[in-house]
């Protein structure tokens, strides 16, 4: 019983600990990205200049969490095809294992690749874990300016809410 309650203790300080790093970020320009998405197509932060932006990083396409965060992703159309706000997803998968997924799970939206270099995308937003050569589950709303308005990073195996990317939105999309 001890080790449950030690592993419990060690995940929660590992949330905690996650979520402290993503913060500095919030009120900061978003650090630039140029990567691949699952077509070869290269996406930009540039590009998404005036409107709002939602970046999720997820560890790994084929993983059972990941897998599950973006079928849900997929079934909520008020954040895919919300005109004001764009979906990104990006993985360190390489663009042939993310379109694969992609076709086998009929998602509409576009999934980068952080392939190669391995991780920058994910290190210069402070989610790349090192020792296991994947992103930890982050995401970033930025506004149109660029500017990273809200955070919040899980710990491994913990899948995100959509509920709280909703709450959230207004954030990306207030320039007052």
């Amino acid at each position: 019983m001890t080790e449950l309650v030690d592993l419990a203790a060690t995940e929660a300080a590992e949330a905690e600990e996650l979520q402290t790093q993503a913060q500095p970020l919030v009120g900061e320009a978003a650090p630039e990205f140029s990567l691949l998405d699952q077509h070869g197509r290269t996406a930009t932060l540039e590009s998404f200049r005036g409107i709002g932006l939602l970046v999720i990083f997820i560890p790994f396409a084929f993983s059972d969490t990941c897998t599950n965060e973006l079928v849900d992703l997929r079934g909520a159309e008020d954040l895919l095809g919300n005109d004001d706000v764009r979906v990104v997803v990006v993985s360190c998968d390489s663009i042939y294992t993310l379109k694969a997924w992609a076709d086998s799970h009929a998602y509409p939206g576009g999934i980068l690749s952080d392939f190669w270099p391995h991780g920058e995308a994910a290190r210069a937003y402070g989610v790349f874990n090192e020792d296991k050569g994947l992103a930890n589950r982050g995401s970033f709303l930025i506004d149109g300016d660029g500017i990273v308005r809200w955070a919040i990073v899980s710990a491994m195996g913990q899948a995100r809410d959509l509920d709280e990317y909703r709450a959230a939105l207004p954030l990306a999309l207030d320039r007052g």
